[in-house]
């Protein structure tokens, strides 16, 4: 009996799993078709999953909880980024962190309607702000634990205030990237990247340019 409740159990969690990844692809078409968030009600998600209105409800609160879980994945995957960085001590900062950054816009520019629309919701839903500020705020605490540990290794000027140089290298770039999504079509994504990689190597950093190296 038990092993039947085991499989019983299995076979609800994959059907709970299939069912809300159909409701979140749902909306996810809607914001890549140019609707915006706040235009979007939840029959019109029904009507674009397939599922019943209870159906919706036995899984999600409401439609800024779609919204949520479905950033959630992105939120994952680019904190798995951010935590693989390593400044090294090589002399080809800048050259990584471009590459970091290509990465990062990248996966940005990929989801561009969802987190456009998670900072729309974020103005005027409590929920989706909390999760947008968290989400900031994961990335601001694996930043500062970097520049920490390089400020104890003596790779980072000692006068470094790391809290404010954290926060000024997250929020700021997150802000950056969000407005350069909305006025460049992706040819200057490249630029982007080897601009903030610039600011960060050179700014927050404190890297002096070898002279023998070029500019690049």
């Amino acid at each position: 009996m038990r092993a039947v409740n085991r499989r019983e159990a299995a076979h609800h969690a994959v059907r709970t799993a299939a069912t809300r990844a159909q409701v979140m692809s749902g909306l996810e078409r809607l914001l890549v078709s140019g609707l915006p968030f706040c235009e979007i009600s939840i029959q019109r998600i029904l009507q674009e999953a397939g599922v019943s209105r209870a159906t919706f409800y036995a899984h999600f609160t409401g439609k800024s909880d779609v919204l949520v879980r479905l950033c959630d994945e992105l939120r994952r995957s680019l904190l798995a980024l951010a935590r693989r960085w390593d400044p090294g001590a090589d002399g080809d900062g800048v050259g990584r962190f471009t590459r970091f950054f290509r990465e990062v816009i990248a996966m940005h520019r990929a989801h561009a309607r969802v987190l456009g629309a998670v900072r729309e919701a974020a103005s005027y839903d409590p929920a989706v702000k909390d999760f947008y500020t968290s989400d900031l705020e994961g990335f601001d605490e694996v930043v500062l634990r970097t520049l920490l540990s390089e400020q104890a290794a003596g790779t980072t000027a000692a006068d470094l205030d790391v809290v404010t140089a954290s926060r000024i290298i997250v929020w700021g770039g997150n802000q950056a990237i969000a407005h350069h999504l909305i006025v460049d079509d992706g040819t200057g994504d490249e630029d982007l990247a080897r601009e903030l990689a610039r600011t960060w190597w050179y700014g927050v950093y404190r890297r002096p340019r070898d002279p023998r190296t070029p500019v690049i």
